[in-house]
């Protein structure tokens, strides 16, 4: 799609009556968090350490997705010799203990390595003075994503936060837009997707919502501009109503 067919994002919000907004490189920049929990869990299951520039490409599809990237990744560099079954096989295997000092060490030290984007409070806060009802939807656990967003002083402009454990499948299945959709009390096509990947954008097409992405965040290391959406930003106050 080229530029010359997209929307300019203060335009699409006279569209729309509702935002939902993602949080992993959209907000907050939350790679150090990554990096930090992933590192302590792999010391505690003797297994070695993972560069951040790889953990950024496999970040958001979920905790669980991610678990398992860095697991099979870890293990094919221990063990080269191994076929892909069995190391597949190995990851499973490990995915117990791994997803509960995962989570132990994530909740430990959740937003300490994390930073707010520029410009993200100043565009929420337009957003809400514009009128649109908001929401947070995130792959990310429920349990993780709250006092995430508590912690940058970000929770407060939120009706509601789903985490991926929220609905019954994840993103990039359009469930989890439609039922937050229903939560806000929006139609879909009356509702804005604001995310920063691949993974945003398909379901926003799929569940029939507008969508724009930032330039910033991680989509799977990919760059952003080549996914299909109706605008794409560098800050979120370019979403701002005009005035």
């Amino acid at each position: 799609m080229g530029t010359e067919q997209h929307t300019a994002p203060a335009a699409l919000l006279a569209r729309v009556d509702a935002a939902i907004v993602d949080l992993d490189g959209t907000m907050v920049d939350t790679l150090g968090d990554f990096a930090q929990a992933l590192g302590r869990m792999l010391q505690d299951l003797e297994l070695p350490g993972i560069a951040p520039a790889l953990i950024e490409r496999m970040v958001g599809k979920g905790s669980e997705h991610l678990l398992r990237s860095v697991l099979k990744h870890v293990l094919a560099q221990d063990s080269q010799a191994l076929p892909a079954i069995e190391i597949e096989a190995k990851a499973e295997a490990l995915y117990p203990r791994a997803w509960e000092r995962y989570q132990h060490h994530y909740l430990a030290i959740n937003g300490q390595y994390a930073q707010a984007y520029p410009g993200v409070a100043e565009g929420l806060q337009a957003l809400r003075a514009a009128g649109l009802r908001l929401a947070c939807l995130t792959n990310k656990p429920t349990d993780f994503a709250r006092p995430l967003l508590r912690a940058k002083g970000l929770d407060g402009f939120f009706d509601h936060v789903f985490g991926g454990d929220a609905f019954e499948r994840k993103k990039p299945d359009p469930l989890p837009l439609r039922k937050t959709c229903e939560a806000l009390g929006t139609a879909p096509a009356r509702t804005l997707m604001v995310g920063d990947s691949s993974n945003d954008a398909q379901a926003a097409r799929a569940a029939g919502c507008p969508v724009v992405l930032v330039t910033y965040g991680y989509n799977h290391g990919q760059p952003v501009r080549g996914v299909d959406a109706d605008g794409y930003v560098d800050a979120l106050t370019e979403l701002a109503p005009a005035s």
